[in-house]
């Protein structure tokens, strides 16, 4: 059969469609039952319950995974990408009390490959599916001689709900005394990639594959391990802590700019939170980052979640509880820190 003209360009809409053809099986562990239609139309439809709200709040988030890609197309692994922004994006919003709802999804490539392909939308399925958020809708790109051959960008957008009066805005609610928990991250989740990869593999000469005694793992794998989602933790945390009074007072998603740049976000004007190394175990991988990295300390807690994923700000006389059920939840959680009198910073000390 003669090759379509297209196809020779670079863009085969037939591989793409066959390619395609597999996503309703792929999707229905993600469906919830206020989707409309298929997958496939113009846009995604999704019909919200409104009757289980007074005042709901839709609340949306967009992102990517920035150069942790490099890591993937390195090691010709992909299975975890998709993961990686779905819990991503649900961090972002459960920092706001919100649930999500539904998500959608772009991929960019150069050329399309079938077994790329199914790795990435894998991992957006296992990542929907744990956090009960419909995956209605996408889309793929054939974009010849824009991207590096092996090459591909991803970006993701969520949309989830919270009820008004629920909605964690820790600026008018955290007061000094309040306690500040921090919650075990799996690694590097998806911030400080571009950093991370010129220490490794510039100044310390390892590659991908290279085998680290301390890691008990490739670098490559371990740079690899799949963003935590908390979305689930905090929905149980506010169902059981904040029923009747505000115990759970605000939450930060330790993303890019570290402590530094997203703990203020949570804190009134008169307010510091004063962060203690050492408070909680560091995860072997930042333990090199620090010793053998060559950054200036304090500018890691800027660029790193140097092992701490999320922060949870709760009134001092709950911290405990707080703390108890996050460890029962299967989560590594410490006291990390506290929030003083100030002017609205984080203080590492």
């Amino acid at each position: 059969m003669k090759q379509k003209a297209y196809a020779r360009a670079g863009v085969d809409i037939d591989l793409g469609n066959r390619v395609k053809a597999t996503l309703p099986q792929l999707l229905a562990s993600t469906h919830r039952r206020e989707v409309l239609g298929k997958v496939g139309g113009f846009g995604g439809l999704f019909a919200l319950d409104t009757r289980k709200y007074k005042q709901p709040v839709l609340v949306s988030s967009v992102d990517g995974v920035g150069t942790k890609l490099k890591i993937a197309f390195a090691m010709d692994r992909h299975d975890t990408i998709g993961e990686d922004l779905v819990n991503h994006c649900v961090n972002d919003i459960a920092v706001l009390g919100a649930e999500p709802l539904f998500f959608l999804d772009y991929l960019g490539t150069g050329k399309l490959q079938p077994h790329v392909f199914k790795e990435i939308i894998n991992g957006f399925v296992r990542g929907c599916a744990k956090n009960n958020c419909a995956l209605i809708g996408g889309e793929t790109a054939q974009m010849p001689g824009f991207y590096q051959a092996g090459e591909y960008d991803v970006s993701g957008t969520i949309v989830g709900v919270v009820e008004k009066s629920k909605m964690l805005n820790g600026q008018k609610t955290v007061r000094r005394g309040d306690v500040v928990i921090g919650i075990e991250a799996s690694g590097l989740h998806t911030n400080g990639y571009s950093l991370a990869r010129q220490i490794f593999f510039e100044k310390l000469k390892l590659k991908p594959k290279s085998r680290v005694a301390e890691l008990g793992n490739t670098l490559g794998d371990e740079m690899l391990k799949v963003h935590v989602t908390y979305g689930p933790l905090v929905q149980t945390l506010l169902k059981k802590f904040n029923a009747k009074a505000d115990a759970v007072k605000a939450i930060a998603h330790i993303t890019g700019g570290g402590f530094v740049d997203n703990i203020p976000r949570t804190l009134p004007k008169g307010c510091d939170v004063i962060i203690r190394k050492g408070s909680w175990e560091m995860l072997p991988i930042f333990q090199i980052i620090r010793d053998r990295g060559g950054v200036d300390e304090a500018e890691l807690y800027q660029v790193f979640n140097m092992g701490i994923g999320m922060t949870v700000t709760v009134a001092a006389d709950k911290a405990d509880a707080v703390l108890k059920s996050i460890r029962a939840a299967e989560h590594k959680a410490w006291i990390i820190g506290e929030v003083v009198k100030g002017t609205g910073v984080a203080r590492i000390v």
